[in-house]
């Protein structure tokens, strides 16, 4: 029991390594964007493969998160852990040395397995060791993710104009042995380990099933972003889709040892967290991907002011989640949605609208921005922790889900709005609709806050 009850300076140090993995995948999330042109130059390979080097590790992360959410809770937190950066350092170095776009795009898939099991195994080592501690060191998760994520284009840029793509690969190199090295040190060793409990048979029905109908669902909501596509794969895609999930929930209802506890998806209280997170966590980053398409469509804005409109998003996201993390205890959890959710949508209205009293386009759009990115940070460590203080002992699988959920919601975000935007004779003024329209879904959701259960103080 003593391994729970570390000094401080040791939490601190655990924590700084647990963010230091996060930080890496953060940054990996975005990093890839800036080399495409570099990759279909360097490996001959046309514009739609050298995408898919994106799409596979999108796909890969999550057919894989709730793998490793589950083998999180059955063999160890720490020993996923350091398996998913060992994984993940692996991956990054041979993806730096692949030298044609298929072993590429094979290996990015590899990449985003180890991946994956960061953010599942990180929280159950949180929930573990810190003690009363959890809640706001869970809490500021939140703020590690859009650091991550304004950090991976600035790095992206550097090595592909100074070095070259495959930079930003082994970029990744010291930065996992570094994470190994000190989780192994500093990390207590899991206290599940090698215990009975933690042995039960892997529910490798569930896994396919599900893993099916993600993929399957996945595959339908890209289809949308292509132009000109037809209906017929999107329709192919989602009829395995929904009959896959139908056959997952029917198992995992009947099933002794479910892959997933069903009541961790659509049970009381759980069921309406999930959705609170699709939508106001999922939704809210696909809304902002979509930004400087945005301003180069209504506006005009050239690729650098378009750019660094996100600037302004994760500079709210990273301060707001900071400050809501150390309020937490105060606000509890439905206060900080309710003020999140209206000042997200509000913050999207703005990027509708044209701007007023002489403001400059790019001035209007970073305040739009700005807003959307700190509703969306004040809210997170709520929603956070709302799940997680319903069943600690599942606090691995509750994070794959809720990044499940994120995924999601941003994946189906992200591709309706590009095939309707493909359809549209003015582009710009089409997306000022859609902007429109998911202003009025974060004001709708907000009627589900008060399902949320509340809590106020440590738990």
């Amino acid at each position: 029991m003593s391994t729970k009850e570390e000094q401080p300076v040791r939490r601190v140090l655990v924590f700084s390594i647990i963010a230091l993995a996060l930080m890496m995948m953060a940054i990996d999330s975005t990093i890839v964007a800036t080399a495409l042109h570099s990759l279909e130059h360097d490996l001959d390979a046309p514009i739609n493969l050298v995408g898919w080097t994106m799409t596979a590790y999108s796909f890969g992360f999550m057919l894989m998160l709730p793998v490793t959410g589950k083998l999180s809770e059955q063999y160890g937190r720490r020993r996923v852990f350091l398996y998913s950066v060992a994984a993940f350092t692996i991956a990054s170095l041979l993806c730096g040395l692949a030298n044609n776009v298929y072993m590429l795009i094979a290996l990015r898939a590899l990449q985003a397995a180890g991946g994956a099991g960061f953010t599942p195994s990180a929280t159950g080592l949180i929930i573990d060791h810190f003690g009363k501690d959890r809640d706001r060191a869970v809490s500021f998760f939140g703020s590690i993710f859009p650091i991550g994520a304004l950090i991976g284009p600035i790095f992206g840029g550097l090595f592909v104009t100074y070095w070259n793509w495959r930079g930003i690969f082994f970029v990744n190199v010291p930065l996992g042995l570094v994470s190994i090295l000190l989780a192994r040190r500093f990390i207590p060793a899991d206290v599940l380990a090698g215990s009975a409990a933690g042995r039960a048979d892997m529910d490798w029905r569930g896994m396919a099933l599900l893993g099916a109908g993600l993929f399957a669902s996945m595959m339908a909501v890209s289809s949308l972003g292509e132009p000109g596509a037809s209906p017929w794969p999107f329709a192919a895609c989602m009829v395995v889709a929904v009959a896959a999930f139908w056959l997952f929930f029917g198992h995992i209802r009947r099933a002794e040892f479910p892959f997933i506890n069903p009541k961790l998806i659509y049970g009381p209280s759980f069921g309406v967290v999930n959705v609170v997170n699709i939508v106001y966590g999922g939704v809210r980053v696909g809304a902002v991907a979509l930004l400087p398409l945005y301003a180069a469509n209504r506006y005009g804005m050239d690729a650098l002011d378009s750019g660094t409109l996100l600037v302004a998003q994760g500079v709210a996201a990273t301060l707001f989640s900071v400050l809501g993390a150390l309020a937490i205890r105060r606000t509890g959890y439905r206060m900080p949605v309710y003020v999140g959710a209206a000042t997200m949508g509000l913050g999207v209205l703005l990027l509708a609208a044209h701007p007023l009293g002489g403001i400059s386009a790019y001035a209007w759009l970073a305040g739009g921005a700005f807003l959307v990115g700190a509703g969306g940070g004040g809210l997170n460590p709520a929603t956070r922790n709302a799940g997680l203080q319903l069943a600690p002992q599942s606090s691995s699988t509750l994070a794959s889900i809720r990044t499940m959920s994120l995924q999601l919601g941003q994946i189906t975000t992200v591709s309706i709005a590009t095939a309707v935007l493909t359809r549209a004779s003015h582009p710009g003024d089409t997306q000022a609709l859609v902007y429109t329209l998911l202003a009025v879904i974060f004001v709708a959701t907000m009627t589900l806050v008060a399902r949320i259960p509340e809590h106020k103080g440590a738990w």
